[in-house]
């Protein structure tokens, strides 16, 4: 006879009918629901003794089933809490940043006690308190004591990250991401998804994206704080991980460079490139001058500056498949037929540690975008291939991206 194993919580007087709590079972699926089957129960009944009692099957099955139910449902009711509230903890992360809270802290060297904190940036302390209450309980800061017994506040490496001037910053994209302008689009996203759905970002301000950035001086400088924070916390992964990519290269093109400052830290790390910033010409017009590196002002749909090889880092995302389609074929144009490469730094939307990032950007791809997406691997094999690329390989490194080199 097959045994199962049950535990049981009470045991009723005389005829040990159980009542059950929680069960494990070992290839139960085997038994018919409604089986009656013998168990060996240990009750502590009558000194311990052990005897054998008949079970309804289907009973158990249906006390496990109404056991999972109700997990399920307790912690539904804690999950979609979050998803209601969830604006509030990016909210503090912002008034932090706003404030120079974290920059406050670093500035003077230490910890720094509420009274101290609220002085130096003009806070009502007991609304100040309040905010700090909630960023540490997220362990974005942490409190010490004092030599005098008082609580102070120290950074965290999360913390940080919300320094407006540090190598690791993540302020400017959230500063980005949270400002109204860039919110809006997302309360269109429905009316998007619907058929012939307008882009809600143009459908808001009436342009696209980048004509907006264009247009907004403000808006074009934060824009440029975001690629210098992707630029450094990205970068040394990719030279740290495929520095190999380079060997051969002596001369290369950064389309879309922005303010130049991928060159930057690809002629340092590899001195005997010269490289070109290729962007628009309200970008280049204000880049500035860099060792080893030439500012072209163009567009990459119309053509690009020949060189060994060329990058394209978090370009193609913001692009729909035919765009792509057409600036992989600009770039083929401009690479050696010997050797000539395209290396491509963006997201491959495959399972891995960064999924999670992947699956937020292609939602803000969406919002903020008339076509762009984050793409699979199948899905960057159709756009690579149908531009006219031979070959292509594909490399993983510790950071969101991965890097895709297309060889002519």
């Amino acid at each position: 006879m097959r045994q199962i194993l049950v535990f049981i919580t009470r045991v009723r007087e005389g005829n040990l009918t159980p009542s059950i709590s929680v069960i494990s079972s070992s290839s139960s699926s085997s038994v018919k629901q409604n089986q009656q089957i013998e168990v060996r129960v240990r009750a502590y009944y009558n000194k311990g003794v052990t005897k054998n009692i008949q079970v309804n099957m289907g009973e158990i099955q249906k006390a496990a089933w109404e056991k999972e139910e109700e997990k399920e449902e307790a912690e539904a009711e804690v999950e979609i809490w979050k998803l209601v509230f969830g604006f509030v903890e990016v909210a503090a992360v912002k008034c932090a940043i706003e404030l120079g809270i974290a920059d406050a802290i670093e500035s003077h060297g230490s910890p720094m006690t509420l009274s101290e904190i609220s002085s130096i940036l003009k806070c009502d302390p007991s609304l100040l308190n309040r905010i700090m209450r909630f960023l540490m309980h997220r362990k974005i800061f942490k409190s010490v004591p004092t030599s005098h017994g008082n609580l102070a506040y120290a950074q965290t490496p999360l913390s940080r990250r919300l320094l407006r001037n540090d190598e690791r910053s993540m302020a400017a994209p959230i500063l980005w991401h949270y400002s109204p302008p860039m919110l809006a689009p997302w309360h269109a996203l429905s009316a998007r998804v619907l058929a012939n759905g307008n882009p809600p970002f143009e459908n808001i301000h009436g342009e696209d994206l980048w004509n907006f950035v264009a247009q907004n001086h403000d808006y074009n400088n934060l824009f440029n704080e975001i690629m210098e924070c992707d630029v450094r916390l990205v970068m040394p992964a990719f030279i740290k991980g495929y520095s190999e990519v380079f060997n051969g290269v002596s001369t290369l093109v950064d389309v879309g460079g922005g303010n130049g400052i991928t060159l930057r830290f690809l002629t340092e790390a590899f001195p005997w490139i010269q490289g070109i910033n290729f962007d628009l010409p309200h970008v280049i017009a204000v880049a500035p001058k860099c060792d080893r590196v030439e500012h072209v002002a163009g567009d990459m749909f119309q053509s690009v500056p020949k060189a060994d090889a060329i990058f394209l880092k978090w370009i193609l995302h913001d692009w729909g498949d035919e765009e792509c389609i057409q600036i992989l074929k600009k770039c083929r144009e401009g690479i050696p037929k010997e050797n000539g490469k395209v290396i491509i730094l963006d997201h491959v939307m495959e399972d891995g540690g960064f999924k999670d990032v992947g699956l937020i950007m292609d939602m803000v791809m969406m919002a903020h975008t008339n076509s762009g997406k984050e793409r699979t691997l199948k899905e960057w094999e159709y756009v690579i291939k149908t531009a006219g690329f031979s070959s292509y390989n594909v490399k993983s490194i510790h950071a969101v991206q991965s890097v895709i080199v297309a060889f002519y």
